[in-house]
């Protein structure tokens, strides 16, 4: 008898949830506003030294010579979902609140997961060590590019960031993240050996980051400004978003003859935004009592592309194996 596939449920997202409704029930706010100010561009600036320590440089250049498949991945990144993110820009304020649509323009430029894009290729049978080189790659990519296109295309919708937050980004994410590489050879090995601790410290700090912004939308009052009509019209255009990535990204794998593992690693890392990277930077880059409406299409397209990729990682996972191929093998052509 076959198992029933049950969609997966965030564990962690679920602690997300939790500090969303803790701030709305015990908002921080005064002089504790302030230290946890404090303390949340400490946990931000960790959040990116972690980063750096953990991430090899290796990991995105073993693969570089299947330049291929990687850049087609990155424009899928940086360039496909910006491009639907703006043309969604018809539907403001009609049908989308700006700060909302601020927040889906802010999750089109975001890199890509490393940790899911890889375990849902390794359950469809993809090329693993490519998607370890792009969505590394991506993550590496994304702490420079994803500022920049934010100040270009909020400037093209007739926002912007100051320079005061391009100053922020240099302190809280490049500083950070560049002290983790350098200090790498000689912290390296005890991250290594120490994920599980690191990983805590790292999510910690991230749900101290969720509490404080959406802290700062309650005490603002920000939040009486939307509706569940604004939800349901986020939730219909991650869905929509989500569904012309994946589509677009298989249609072109086809197109330009990919392997079926190559395909699949194409899919899964040119479709994620990661909520990891994107919580911190959002922090830095949207200061102020809007930053929790900002990250909530980020937060529900998270929960959205576990979801429909588990899905998706079963239906190419229950495809036959082709004769003679070793599944292994095709793997390591990247």
């Amino acid at each position: 008898m076959r198992k029933k596939f049950r969609l997966p449920v965030d564990g962690y997202l679920l602690l997300i949830v939790s500090m969303v409704a803790l701030a709305a029930l015990f908002p921080v706010e005064g002089q504790s506003a302030d230290v946890a100010g404090i303390l949340t561009k400490i946990a931000i600036g960790l959040v990116f030294f972690l980063h750096g320590a953990r991430l090899s440089p290796k990991a995105a250049i073993d693969g570089a010579r299947h330049w291929r498949l990687h850049l087609l991945v990155l424009l899928s990144t940086f360039a496909l979902f910006p491009v639907l993110g703006l043309m969604a820009g018809v539907l403001v304020p009609s049908v989308l609140a700006p700060q909302l649509y601020t927040g889906l323009l802010f999750l089109c430029t975001l890199p890509s997961t490393v940790q899911s894009s890889i375990g849902f290729t390794s359950i469809a049978r993809g090329n693993i060590p490519a998607a370890i080189c792009s969505a590394s790659a991506s993550n590496l990519i994304g702490i420079a590019l994803t500022p920049l296109l934010v100040g270009l295309i909020l400037h093209t919708s007739g926002g912007g960031i100051s320079a005061k937050a391009v100053w922020d980004i240099v302190l809280q994410l490049l500083v950070p993240f560049v002290a983790g590489q350098v200090l790498r050879p000689l912290i390296g090995t005890w991250a290594g050996k120490n994920k599980k601790l690191l990983g805590y410290v790292d999510r910690g700090s991230i749900l101290l980051v969720v509490y404080v912004a959406f802290s700062e939308g309650v005490v603002a009052g920000i939040w009486h400004q939307i509706g569940p009509a604004d939800l349901a019209a986020v939730l219909i255009l991650n869905a929509v978003l989500l569904a012309l990535v994946i589509v677009i990204t298989t249609v072109l794998s086809r197109r330009f003859g990919f392997s079926k593992e190559d395909e699949i690693a194409i899919v899964f890392c040119g479709s994620k935004k990661s909520l990891a990277s994107g919580l911190p930077m959002a922090s830095v880059l949207f200061a102020g009592p809007t930053v929790g409406l900002i990250v909530l299409p980020l937060m529900l397209f998270h929960q959205m592309q576990l979801m429909v990729c588990a899905w998706l990682a079963r239906k190419y996972a229950a495809r036959p194996e082709e004769p003679g191929l070793d599944a292994e093998a095709a793997t390591s052509k990247a």
